[in-house]
């Protein structure tokens, strides 16, 4: 019965997150999961928390199947060895005094560590992106990402200990967890979202563009038609022109390209570059063009790369994408997996890591960009805000995955890091979801699956921080370390104990 249940909850977390996007949904999951965890042995908390995660990233991650469904399973796998770790020391931690709050930490842990490592971590499926219509989407602006996670669980912690509480009669105890859950359910709707711009270091507004031009195929092969690709991205922009010559457009200040508009590289193809320069300057101003670069003197690799593109002077200021997808853009192991694998030898060529931010300097604007899965990864998100980034832009090339829930649970983060961040987020995707999100994680408008075509749309700029900048990561690892440390030291008294018990010698 206790696995029935892991399973249940699995399912229901899921449930959370897109397609459906009941994001209070995460509550009950994970009280119901919490509580078949408490109270039972390590070893067997281990096993019902990774059937629980089984349950939940298996109907999450669903959209790999379009890679092979070998990819989706272990993947899935993968990611509940990391609850099951977090259950074994969720068992122990139930047995403190105050457990909710360490119990809370160490699911903060498993989040860290599985966002993390190995090969950069895989953060898809944290708690908190799903929160971005819950009153925990609004305490984000203080709490940060994982710290938001975290109170979530304390919150379903803070149940299950009520009812624990109540049963064994002791009410007053009851009430006062009772009081706690709903305090951290209530508190944050007291909070505002800013969904204004501000004028600290720089202008209030700017006015941005995205283009999206479509492929001429999803899946796997969705980019094997570069030409293709970028001739329908070279085509919308200079539709959009035409479109401001005319004033049915105001002209942008920036207009942005997705992730792969040009698998030409620009550096070594005249054509791309010939057909990329006559677009900016058709609508004469900066384009932020996705491109593939070869990176010099390397051939066995590439760059993902955002160009500034200028309509006088051309390619200007790059971004680098810095966490590549591994099996995905580069491959591990690759002389033992590649003759394994057969889908692995589309990817010939490595896709090597930038090393710098993707702050770009545009005419006056600090805009912080991130390349497609690169919006999941704390790592990547907090350096732009701390270095100034005032809106955030996101290349993104969601062809391989259309007509699956991908693209709308990146929608999901992406709109739970405008309202956490506090900064307007602006989306280019090939084939969707482009969007433009205010700082409150509101759609503002979107170019949905499917459709081609050009957007401008007036933007909030901000250089106020929320307080998240500087205590949300602080927070999270004080609270996280807290409960390894705790686990540890249950782990190692245990080993004392079990080592004096041995050598007593019996008369």
């Amino acid at each position: 019965m206790r696995l029935l249940l892991a399973v249940v909850s699995g399912v229901l977390l899921s449930l959370a997150f897109p397609p459906v996007t009941w994001g209070w949904l995460a509550l009950p999951a994970v009280a119901l999961l919490i509580g078949l965890l408490i109270g039972t042995s390590p070893p067997k908390a281990a096993l019902v928390a990774f059937v629980a995660a089984t349950a939940f990233f298996l109907p999450l991650l669903h959209w790999l199947t379009i890679v092979g469904t070998d990819a989706w399973i272990v993947l899935s796998i993968v990611c509940a060895c990391y609850f099951a770790v977090m259950g074994f020391g969720i068992a122990l931690l139930s047995r403190l005094p105050a457990w909710p709050i360490w119990v809370s930490g160490m699911w903060i842990a498993q989040e860290w560590l599985r966002g993390t490592f190995p090969f950069g971590g895989f953060p898809w499926g944290n708690l908190a992106f799903a929160q971005s219509d819950t009153s925990f989407g609004r305490l984000s602006m203080f709490t940060g990402a994982l710290a938001t996670s975290g109170a979530i669980v304390l919150c379903a912690s803070c149940v299950v200990a009520a009812v624990l509480t109540v049963r064994q009669g002791k009410f007053r105890q009851g009430v006062s967890w009772g009081i706690a859950a709903i305090a951290i359910v209530l508190l944050p709707v007291l909070a505002t979202p800013p969904t204004q711009g501000d004028q600290i270091n720089g202008p209030a507004m700017a006015r941005i563009a995205v283009v999206q031009g479509g492929t001429p195929q999803l899946g796997l092969g969705a980019m094997d038609v570069r030409q293709a690709v970028l001739d329908n991205h070279v085509r919308q922009t200079s539709l959009l022109a035409v479109e401001i010559a005319k004033g049915r457009q105001p002209r942008p200040d920036l207009v942005v390209w997705p992730e792969n508009a040009s698998d030409l590289d620009p550096n070594l193809d005249a054509s791309a570059a010939a057909a990329i320069g006559t677009s900016v300057r058709a609508v004469n101003t900066p384009v932020l063009v996705g491109a593939i670069v070869n990176v010099p003197g390397d051939p066995q690799s590439v760059w993902n790369q955002g160009i500034l593109w200028d309509p006088v002077t051309g390619p200007g200021q790059t971004y680098s994408k810095t966490h590549p997808v591994p099996f995905g853009e580069y491959i591990p192991f690759r002389s033992l997996l590649a003759p394994l694998i057969d889908r692995f030898a589309r990817i010939t060529r490595d896709f090597a890591a930038g090393t710098d931010t993707g702050l770009f300097h545009i005419n006056g604007l600090d805009i912080g960009d991130v390349i497609c899965f690169e919006i999941a990864y704390n790592s990547v998100i907090d350096p732009l805000i701390d270095e100034g980034a005032r809106a955030l832009t996101v290349q993104t090339n969601n062809a391989t995955y259309g007509g699956t829930s991908q693209p709308d649970q990146q929608l999901q983060i992406e709109r739970f890091r405008a309202l956490e961040t506090g900064r307007s987020v602006v989306v280019a995707a090939t084939t969707g979801i482009s969007a433009f999100i205010a700082p409150d994680g509101t759609v503002l408008q979107s170019i949905n699956e499917g459709q081609v075509g050009a957007a401008v749309r007036e933007v909030a700029l901000r250089g106020a921080m929320n307080p998240s900048a500087h205590i949300g990561g602080p927070l999270a690892g004080i609270w996280a370390l807290a409960s390894l440390g705790i686990v540890v030291w249950i782990g190692i008294r245990s080993i004392v104990n079990r080592r004096r018990t041995g050598h007593k010698v019996h008369g």
